[in-house]
C-alpha cells in the first residue's frame, strides 16, 4: 500500500491535506508536534483511526523535540504534550486511547533515550496496525456480502479516515 493518509517519514509526520480534497492531493509535513494538533483542530487529518494516529505521531515529534535530559522531565514534557494535542478534538475516542498507550510506553521505558526510540517505534507500530487490522475486517466482513447488495455506510469510513485502508469501505 503505498497511498497513506497519514505516516512518519524521515523523522517527520505526512499527511495528506484532506481540506484540499477533491481538487487537489497535497501533502503537509510536520516536524513540531503544535503542528500536528493543529492539524487534527483544522480538520486536515479526519476519521477517529487517522486522528488516533495522527495523535501518537505528534507524541513522538514531541519525544524528540524534547530537550529533557531526565526521565521525569521527558515525562513533564510529553504530559504538556498530550494535552495540547488532545485538547484538539477531546471527543475523539481514538485519539484518547492513542495518546494514552503512548503514555504508558513512555512510563515503562527507563530513559530520555529509550523514551524517544520506543515511543517512535510504537507509533509506527500503530499506524501498521491500523491497516493490518482494517485489511482483516475487510477480508471478514467482505463474506457477509453478495453481489447487488445495497450498503449504507454511517461517517468517515473510507481509507482517508485510517491511516491506508478503511474500515467499512474496506470491507466493501
Amino acid at each position: 500500500m503505498s497511498l497513506k493518509t497519514v505516516e512518519w517519514r524521515n523523522g517527520a509526520v505526512v499527511m495528506i491535506d484532506q481540506t484540499k480534497l477533491p481538487n487537489e492531493l497535497s501533502f503537509v509535513t510536520y516536524s513540531d508536534y503544535k503542528q500536528v494538533a493543529n492539524a487534527i483542530k483544522t480538520l486536515v487529518v479526519r476519521g477517529a483511526p487517522a486522528i488516533g494516529v495522527s495523535g501518537a505521531f505528534g507524541l513522538a515529534l514531541a519525544a524528540l523535540q524534547s530537550k529533557a535530559a531526565t526521565k521525569e522531565e521527558m515525562v513533564i514534557d510529553l504530559n504538556a504534550a498530550k494535552k495540547i494535542i488532545f485538547e484538539t478534538r477531546p471527543t475523539a475516542v481514538n485519539l484518547a486511547w492513542a495518546l494514552e498507550k503512548i503514555m504508558k510506553v513512555v512510563i515503562s521505558c527507563n530513559d530520555v533515550n529509550e523514551i524517544k526510540r520506543t515511543v517512535v517505534e510504537t507509533a509506527k507500530q500503530m499506524a501498521d496496525e491500523d491497516i493490518k487490522i482494517n485489511m482483516i475486517m475487510g477480508k471478514n466482513g467482505s463474506k457477509l456480502f453478495s453481489d447487488n447488495d445495497t450498503v449504507l455506510t454511517h461517517c468517515n469510513a473510507g481509507a482517508l479516515a485510517t491511516v491506508g485502508y478503511g474500515t467499512a469501505l474496506g470491507v466493501i
